[in-house]
């Protein structure tokens, strides 16, 4: 049974409005009365028929969203301020965000421009490289699942969320995840790790970009298929962000592009540029010369030049002070009469 509006929940949020519906809850736009401020609260629907096993599953599975997000600190990641049981239903407090979902800008203004996919695709990365950093799968990313606002990207909807080494609640032969954002990997039976959460990222700048869906599949099944498959994914627009999408959305995990080499491909194609770096007119790979500091190079005239054939002008000699009479008239006499083994250190020095 839903909550109506104006529902106080322990004793502090008060409902005000829903602000989104899913298959599995409500969120709502409500009232800190503590605090005084806006929270968006998640409202978690059980059927009412349901076995107690699944029940516990669901109630663990929400509880273990609220904490797999409040773990995590970064501008990317919806911040998580409680984690509520009431009416034997978990509830979860996060900030209000006013934005869309990346899949309501889909559906209202068409396919972005790879330069705006590559800058929220490049935040949102950073949200799961914070979140690999505290051993969290996500295991959901997709568009519905990130909302964006004028200037954030925010990775939302921790649910099917899994703790590296943690044991798994899920019932054995069970795949979570959204058919056409679950790595192939996955659908043949492994594990989740980082890199499948990297191709869901690939699948969903995919869609981002070129407006559809991988391979175009209306059904579940038919996704599930062409994931496995192996097929050429074509791309029509996605422009500079194509060398990122191949890179992401390889079948097998092992040569899958990793987060940093992504991170660095997707802030070059956010700034305007190309994923990888161009190479010269020539077509030949820059080269790097290293010359030496100013006081370790030779003199011109013994024939050595630098890297960019300027030749090396000489220091000017030390001036020397003009000698008196009477030094001049030993020097010469020194000359004269000693080997140059038996001159005094300045005068060998000046010759």
């Amino acid at each position: 049974m839903r909550a109506p509006s104006g529902y106080l929940l322990a004793a502090r949020y008060r409902l005000v409005e829903p602000v989104g519906r899913g298959g599995m809850g409500t969120v709502w736009r409500a009232h800190d009365e503590l605090l005084d401020r806006e929270v968006a609260v998640k409202e978690v629907r059980l059927p009412v028929v349901l076995d107690e096993d699944l029940r516990a599953e669901l109630c663990a599975r929400t509880a273990r969203e609220g904490r797999a997000t409040a773990m995590v600190a970064h501008p990317s990641v919806i911040t998580v301020y409680d984690v509520i049981t009431e009416d034997e239903r978990p509830w979860i407090v996060m900030e209000l965000l006013h934005a869309r979902s990346l899949e309501q800008l889909i559906q209202e203004h068409g396919p972005l421009p790879p330069r705006r996919a590559a800058e929220l695709g490049r935040q949102i990365l950073g949200a799961l490289r914070a979140v690999h950093g505290k051993g969290i799968l996500h295991r959901d990313v997709k568009p519905s699942n990130v909302l964006v606002t004028d200037e954030r990207a925010i990775l939302t909807d921790f649910g099917l969320a899994a703790f590296e080494g943690e044991i798994s609640i899920t019932q054995a032969g069970m795949v979570l995840g959204s058919a056409g954002y679950i790595a192939p990997e996955r659908v043949l039976g492994a594990k989740a790790s980082p890199a499948a959460d990297l191709w869901s990222l690939g699948a969903t700048l995919y869609t981002a970009v070129e407006g559809h869906g991988l391979h175009g599949r209306r059904t579940a099944a038919a996704a599930l298929a062409a994931l496995t498959s192996g097929e050429p994914i074509p791309m029509v627009k996605a422009g500079p962000l194509a060398p990122v999408l191949e890179a992401l959305l390889r079948i097998d995990p092992e040569t899958r592009i990793d987060s940093v080499r992504a991170s660095l491909m997707l802030s070059r194609v956010a700034a305007g540029g190309s994923a990888e770096k161009p190479l010269p007119a020539n077509g030949r790979k820059p080269t790097i010369v290293l010359s030496a500091p100013a006081f370790a190079r030779r003199p011109a005239h013994r024939g050595l030049h630098r890297a960019d054939s300027t030749p090396v002008v000489p220091l000017p000699r030390r001036s020397v002070a003009p000698m008196s009479p009477y030094a001049r008239f030993k020097t010469r006499m020194i000359k004269m009469f000693l080997p140059r083994r038996f001159w005094p250190r300045e005068l060998r020095k000046r010759g």
